[in-house]
C-alpha cells in the first residue's frame, strides 16, 4: 500500500499543489492528513475540495487549528474523505486508528479512553497505522532546541504496547520530513509538501 501523506498546512496554496502534483505522478493508494489543514479552522471545505479531482480517498484527522466536530461534518459533505477522529478504518490487511488535536499535552486522558477501546477490537494480525496530531514523546520528532522533548506521553506509552508498523504525525514545524523509531515502529513528521511512504 502506498500513502501520500502530510500535515500542517495551515491553507498553503504551495503545499496543496505540491501535494497534487505528486499525488498525480505516485497514484497513492491514499492520501493521508494528520491536522492542521486549514490556520484556524478557516475554508477547511474550500481547501479539502481541491484534492476531489484525484478520486483517491483522504483520511483526515483534526489538529490543532481545527475543532474536530466541525471536521467531522464537513468530511461528510465529500464521498472520498474519511475523517479518523477518535475512530478507526479497515481495509484488507491494514486498520487506521486516528486521534487529532491534543498537540499541546504531554499526557491526554482523551487519547487514552478513546485508545483503550481500539485495542479491544485492534486485529494483531492485521498492519496497524497510527494517526496523531501530536508527536510521541521522546523522539526526533518532539525536541525543540532550547526546550527539548515536548511531545505525548499518552501517545508514546500506547505505540510501546501495541507496536504500529507506523505512526504520522505533525505538529511540530521544526521537525517537518523527520523519521524516528519507537520499538519497531515507524514514526514520521512528513511536513506540508507531502511524503510517499510504503508499508
Amino acid at each position: 500500500m502506498k500513502l501520500l501523506a502530510f500535515t500542517d498546512l495551515h491553507g498553503s496554496k504551495k503545499s496543496t499543489d505540491l501535494i497534487i502534483k505528486k499525488a498525480k505522478k505516485e497514484n497513492p493508494d491514499f492520501l493521508v492528513c494528520t491536522g492542521d489543514i486549514s490556520n484556524w479552522g478557516k475554508n477547511v471545505k474550500d481547501i479539502i475540495s481541491k484534492f476531489k479531482d484525484l478520486e483517491i480517498p483522504l483520511l483526515i484527522i483534526s489538529g490543532n487549528h481545527e475543532d474536530g466536530i466541525a471536521l467531522e461534518e464537513i468530511s461528510k459533505k465529500f464521498n472520498f474523505v474519511i475523517c479518523l477522529d477518535g475512530g478507526s478504518y479497515e481495509l484488507e490487511d491494514y486498520v487506521f486508528f486516528g486521534y487529532g488535536g491534543g498537540a499541546f499535552s504531554k499526557k491526554d486522558k482523551d487519547f487514552e479512553r478513546i485508545s483503550k477501546k481500539f485495542e479491544k477490537v485492534l486485529n494483531k494480525k492485521k498492519k496497524f497505522i497510527l494517526l496523531v496530531h501530536a508527536p510521541p514523546y521522546g523522539t526526533k520528532l518532539d525536541d525543540l532546541p532550547l526546550l527539548g522533548h515536548s511531545g505525548n506521553n499518552s501517545i508514546r506509552k500506547f505505540i510501546e504496547k501495541n507496536n504500529p508498523s507506523l505512526v504520522i504525525c505533525g505538529h511540530l514545524h521544526e521537525n517537518f520530513n523527520v523519521i524516528d523509531k519507537i520499538k519497531t515502529s515507524v514514526v514520521v513528521n512528513p511536513g506540508p509538501d507531502g511524503k510517499m511512504i510504503k508499508i
